[in-house]
């Protein structure tokens, strides 16, 4: 899925950003860090054009995926990103407590 397009990451001290820019159209995903161990996924936007190609969920994917990989935790408050982590026990180890 992900193969498709391309994710960049862009983050600064207080928040950061996923973006992916798929046959011109940009979905992206937003957190907040909380510290320097977790990030509060706050929103997931993915333009109609874009939906269901797996866009949204590529983005959390790639999320989970840096998290484990930095040692972070996530809190996800978007409503999407949340649910695709449910719909993902592999993905569940990144979870705040």
């Amino acid at each position: 899925m992900s193969d498709e397009f391309e994710i960049t990451r862009e983050e600064t001290a207080s928040k950061g950003r996923y973006a992916a820019v798929v046959d011109g159209h940009e979905a992206e995903m937003t957190y907040s860090r909380a510290g320097t161990s977790t990030i509060i996924i706050d929103h997931t936007g993915v333009p109609d054009a874009l939906r269901g190609r797996g866009v949204g969920q590529a983005l959390v994917r790639r999320g989970v995926e840096d998290a484990r990989r930095e040692g972070r935790r996530i809190v996800p408050l978007c409503p999407f990103a949340k649910a695709q982590i449910a719909r993902h026990p592999e993905w569940q180890d990144v979870l705040q407590g």
